[in-house]
């Protein structure tokens, strides 16, 4: 049986979105309901992976320790909801810096599937943003939209011609209604 693996954006997904970048553990907060739909998937047998992109390193808003740091109060919020991340990729870069892993490219997604020695066709991908959406897309797994985060105007653009290819994208209210929905489904 194939492994059954979730990916998640991070911020507007897992923990509230700030235009200004989360730059420290104490501004990580998580979305109402984000850590025990993790948890809920975790005993449902699914393994749950980070992918995001976190320009506020390049930027110099925040180091790769403070970081860390960051994605430190995570898990251990999310091991006391009964959880957990098995994986964590992101990308430090800036728009501009012509890296391959910033999504939209696909980049972080590929090495994920190469490390896990799996397909990701069929693996569920949620996010917030039509980058999240394009870079799940381009890796050939199955992009989920929630509305959590900047997910209501990212739902707006779907309909724009130029995104015609992910028109079909299911949208959910957030990771907790996309839970449920999966798991009443099995």
């Amino acid at each position: 049986m194939p492994e059954r693996l979730i990916i998640l954006d991070r911020d507007g997904v897992i923990n509230r979105n700030r235009r200004d970048h989360i730059k420290s553990p104490e501004e990580w907060e998580a979305l109402p309901g984000s850590l025990d739909a993790i948890a809920r998937l975790c005993r449902a047998g699914y393994r749950v992976a980070v992918i995001t992109n976190q320009s506020g390193v390049a930027r110099g808003l925040f180091s790769i320790n403070t970081l860390n740091r960051i994605h430190r109060k995570m898990l251990d919020q999310l091991q006391a909801a009964g959880g957990e991340i098995s994986a964590i990729f992101f990308c430090p870069h800036m728009k501009d810096d012509g890296c391959e892993c910033r999504k939209p490219k696909p980049g972080m997604f590929l090495e994920l599937a190469e490390r896990l020695k799996c397909s990701l066709r069929g693996t569920y991908a949620l996010g917030d943003s039509m980058r999240d959406l394009e870079a799940a897309h381009a890796a050939n797994a199955s992009p989920v939209l929630v509305e959590s985060g900047d997910g209501r105007e990212t739902a707006r653009e779907l309909s724009a011609p130029q995104f015609a290819h992910l028109a079909d994208v299911p949208v959910h209210k957030d990771l907790a209604a996309f839970t449920a929905k999966l798991l009443a489904a099995r």
